[in-house]
């Protein structure tokens, strides 16, 4: 009866610990699926949420534009009102700053222009996105992030 009695206590050990194994794993198991589902949205949602887009801020090249165009064309002339914007504030202070260079800049791409060139809706629009894209380089050459001018505005497109 010894023999009986020694298996019996072997037994429940082997038993005890198998339910403890298993309680540690499935608790474990848990906890892992709580702080990666439950835990982690909160992590997530932070980092998926749109970021708040500052408003824009706008730089108005004052005076307009004036340049002429090539002799015996019907217009003469072609007056552009300019406006740039960003959102961050520091570049529209430098955009002001570098005002000199910008305006030499444009005065050479509108003049350089003929008026069949830019009297179509295409043409213009071809016209504003080099004007971006000058803007930019201006820009970048200067240090800054050309990337953060978002747009170039028309406010006033003249030809005479």
């Amino acid at each position: 009866m010894s023999d009986a009695a020694d298996s019996a206590p072997k037994k429940s050990k082997k038993g005890l610990i198998l339910i403890t194994a298993a309680v540690v794993l499935l608790g474990g198991g848990g906890a892992g699926a709580w702080f990666a589902f439950a835990g982690g949205k909160g992590e997530h949602k932070e980092e998926d949420a749109p970021v708040a887009k500052l408003p824009p801020q706008f730089v108005t090249l004052d005076p307009p534009f004036v340049v002429n165009f090539e002799a015996g064309s019907n217009a003469r002339f072609l007056q552009v009102a300019v406006q740039l914007m960003t959102r961050e504030p520091p570049l529209a202070l430098e955009l002001e700053h570098l005002t000199p260079i910008i305006r030499n800049d444009l005065l050479l791409l509108f003049g350089n222009k003929k008026m069949d060139e830019v009297s179509t809706q295409q043409g213009k629009e071809a016209l504003r996105a080099a004007t971006l894209d000058a803007v930019r380089k201006i820009i970048t050459a200067e240090g800054g992030k050309g990337a953060a001018i978002e747009a170039a505005y028309f406010t006033s497109f003249v030809m005479q």
